[in-house]
């Protein structure tokens, strides 16, 4: 029977930032939106909103973390593990009380999703939110899981970028903005360099396992740039940001965080050399959030 920090480890706690980092950086749209427009914020109505939206969010990735763990473990693809601990693949956990705990987490974050909704009266994102806990599913699970076709990369930037972070905005603002949408695409270049990290390590066993990753298809090298480009590349997409509210500047100062797992990635680092990259590249895309979020609310 796995222990209570066995299953803490199993639901990847550096992933976490993926979840919490879209919901700020909606967040602080929502707040620069409703500023903007002379309106003064009505904390009774924002902090609810946010709180769920958050909440949201962490069940989500907690769903699919141990739905991955599931998944993956009876296929056999986490039998020879390089990176963090796995409930299934280890033989610590039940593969059926792995898929309750998934099963669980992604029905939480349902519901709050629902009382998200029911909230701000937009109840046609039913339909996104439907599709958001079917995508976590089906990473790795079901006959035939898109992380399995190289497809894990795309529906993290739609589903923990464009969905999360216009999502949390809409339902503070109930609108879309361009500012929303260039910060979704950031967050979610942010969020799929935490997934880079995850396949480049895993391309030897993924391969064997017939996992075909974006980092199978596209190799060690091509990987490598990838990656660099989705850490360095939201720093460009929130200029325009930063021209209209120069204290939106204030996320420069996590461009240091993005420096350096972008050299240790490309001068070729490999297997266990790059768990600690995972968690720096969590730690960049939370403080990036929150730094925008704060420079958008000043």
């Amino acid at each position: 029977m796995a222990s209570l920090s066995q299953w803490v480890q199993g639901a990847r706690p550096r992933t976490l930032p993926a979840a919490v980092a879209p919901v700020a950086a909606g967040t602080g749209v929502a707040v620069r939106e409703i500023l903007a427009s002379g309106e003064s914020l009505g904390w009774g109505l924002l902090l609810p909103r946010v709180l769920l939206a958050l909440g949201v969010a962490l069940a989500l990735q907690v769903g699919v973390n141990y739905a991955n763990d599931y998944s993956d473990g009876i296929r056999g693809t986490d039998d020879d593990r390089v990176g963090p601990f796995r409930l299934t693949g280890s033989r610590s956990a039940e593969p059926a009380t792995v898929k309750r705990a998934a099963i669980g987490a992604l029905a939480l974050g349902a519901l709050l999703g629902v009382v998200l909704i029911a909230i701000a009266g937009v109840w046609w994102m039913l339909v996104v939110g439907a599709a958001a806990v079917a995508a976590a599913w089906m990473y790795t699970g079901g006959k035939h899981p898109y992380g399995y076709l190289g497809l894990g990369e795309l529906f993290v930037f739609v589903f923990f970028g464009l969905v999360a972070v216009n999502g949390t905005a809409y339902a503070i603002t109930g609108g879309f903005s361009l500012s929303a949408l260039l910060v979704s695409c950031a967050i979610g270049l942010l969020a799929v360099s935490i997934m880079l990290t995850n396949n480049l390590r895993d391309i030897p066993t993924d391969r064997e396992a017939g996992k075909t990753t974006l980092a199978v298809r596209l190799g060690e090298r091509g990987t490598r740039l990838l990656f660099a480009v989705t850490v360095i590349a939201p720093f460009v997409l929130v200029v325009p940001l930063m021209v209209q509210h120069w204290p939106a500047a204030l996320v420069l100062l996590a461009l240091p965080l993005a420096i350096g797992p972008a050299r240790v990635v490309l001068r070729g680092a490999q297997g266990r050399a790059l768990i600690p990259v995972l968690g720096a590249a969590g730690r960049l895309e939370l403080v990036f959030a929150l730094l925008l979020l704060a420079g958008l609310c000043l």
